[in-house]
């Protein structure tokens, strides 16, 4: 395993990147930022990037520079699978942020080009390297609170009409959806690292009076486990003026109650504990009012897995599931029915 900072280039110069430049400029000992591309010359050249970095219009000047070794796509997610594969081809390693694309045919085709080109696949789903939603994972892995009875989700976030009056915001060609894909996305996807994944799904998706947009700012869902847990899952992007994201979970030993960061467990025997501290997510008029840490949790992490030749925490085909389970929630709105999720892929099987 060597020490040397890994050279690494940005796709994408938009709001998303204000976080990761930060997690960048964090890591300085760790990381050499040789590119940041992007289309818009103006947004380009107003961005404040990483100490050293050449702007570029030019993608060519990331894909033919042979020194670089991973690169960030942080363009919108219907760019995402042409960015990737001509990535991947290129020999470089790839961090890409959520969702890994529009629908899940086409994530699973990003996953799969990573996989022939034989790089390193990491997503930007942060929530997962949270002091205590990491501590969580392992006390749940271990059994202490025994088996999962029942959990909540819930995501009950505030975005004005300006917000999805931006071309392209909520769209089903751009972002493939609306809050599942790109707020509770998050919360979602620790719930499923958490409590794994369910064996059928029921939901309803709308778009309420609150906003003018083409996808769904609230849903209601269901998810059905084989041992007979629920997990209702609760998301919207209608909550004036915004509240933490919150994940409740029952067990035959005790509960837990996950809220912005901050853990606290209750256990049957007395025993109680609190882990990690309560902290903006962006669920409020302020889409990027959060701290980056979570952000450099993830890059260092992909770091290391590159220079150690192993999988980082968030990889490609463990990211699937998140979008597996958006993508059944929808299609049980859509057909006002249950999806079993077989072998991970949604299949409508009955009113």
């Amino acid at each position: 395993m060597t020490s040397e900072r890994l050279r690494l280039a940005v796709i994408g110069a938009g709001l998303a990147s204000a976080p990761h430049f930060r997690s960048l400029e964090d890591l300085a000992s760790d990381v050499d930022v040789a590119w940041i591309y992007g289309r818009n010359t103006e947004r380009l050249a107003a961005a404040v990037t990483p100490a050293g970095a050449t702007k570029t219009t030019r993608l060519e000047d990331i894909l033919n520079d042979a020194s670089v070794q991973a690169v960030l796509v942080l363009t919108p997610p219907n760019t995402h699978l042409d960015m990737v594969q001509q990535v991947a081809k290129a020999g470089k390693h790839v961090l890409v942020e959520k969702p890994l694309e529009i629908d899940l045919n086409r994530a699973t085709a990003l996953v799969e080009a990573c996989e022939n080109s034989g790089v390193t696949l990491g997503v930007m789903l942060q929530h997962r390297l949270r002091e205590a939603a990491v501590g969580l994972a392992a006390l749940i892995k271990t059994g202490e609170l025994g088996e999962l009875v029942s959990a909540c989700a819930s995501v009950r976030w505030w975005r004005a009409q300006s917000y999805y009056d931006e071309p392209g915001r909520g769209t089903l060609a751009r972002d493939g959806g609306g809050v599942l894909m790109t707020q509770a996305i998050h919360t979602l996807d620790l719930l499923m690292v958490l409590i794994g994944m369910p064996e059928r799904v029921s939901g309803h998706a709308v778009t309420s009076p609150v906003h003018t947009m083409e996808s769904e700012d609230t849903v209601a869902a269901m998810l059905h486990y084989s041992n007979g847990a629920v997990a209702m899952v609760q998301a919207t992007t209608a909550a004036y003026p915004g509240y933490p994201e919150r994940i409740e979970l029952n067990f035959t030993q005790g509960t837990a109650t996950l809220e912005s960061g901050r853990l606290q467990l209750a256990f049957m025997n007395g025993k109680s504990l609190v882990l990690g501290n309560q902290e903006a997510s962006g669920g409020g008029a302020n889409p990027m009012g959060f701290d980056h840490a979570a952000h450099r949790a993830v890059l260092l992490d992909f770091v290391r897995a590159i220079r150690s030749g192993t999988a980082p925490s968030v990889t490609g085909r463990s990211a699937l599931n998140v979008q597996r389970v958006i993508e059944a929630i929808m299609t049980a709105s859509h057909n006002a029915g249950v999806v079993r999720l077989h072998q991970g892929f949604p299949t409508v099987t009955g009113l």
